[in-house]
C-alpha cells in the first residue's frame, strides 16, 4: 500500500474511532468509548508512520539531487546540474509536505 493510501486509511480509522468513542460516551458504554479511542490512536499512528516514510524519501531525494548537481558541476554538464537541482527541490517539497 502506498503512503498516500496508508495516510487515507489512517485518517479513516481515526475518524471511525472518534465516532465510536462518541457513541460509547452517548450510550454510557465505557468499553465502546475506550475501543473507539484506541482505534482513533491507531489511525493517528498510521498517518504519522506514512508521513515519516515520506520525509525519509525526501531526505534521500535531496541528497541524491545534491550529489547529481555537484557531479554535473564537476564535469561541466548543465543538464545534469539542472536535473540534480530539480531532484533536490522535489525532496525538499516532499519533506515539507509531510510534517
Amino acid at each position: 500500500m502506498g503512503n498516500v493510501k496508508r495516510r487515507a486509511a489512517g485518517a479513516a480509522r481515526e475518524t471511525s474511532g472518534k465516532i465510536e468513542k462518541a457513541a460509547g460516551k452517548l450510550v454510557g458504554s465505557e468499553r465502546m468509548e475506550v475501543r473507539g479511542r484506541a482505534r482513533e490512536l491507531e489511525g493517528k499512528a498510521q498517518q504519522e508512520s506514512a508521513k515519516a516514510l515520506e520525509r525519509a524519501k525526501g531526505v534521500i531525494e535531496q541528497a541524491t539531487g545534491h550529489v547529481q548537481k555537484a557531479a554535473g558541476e564537476l564535469i561541466d554538464d548543465a543538464e545534469m546540474q539542472i536535473k540534480g537541482e530539480a531532484k533536490k527541490l522535489k525532496g525538499k517539497a516532499r519533506r515539507a509536505g509531510n510534517r
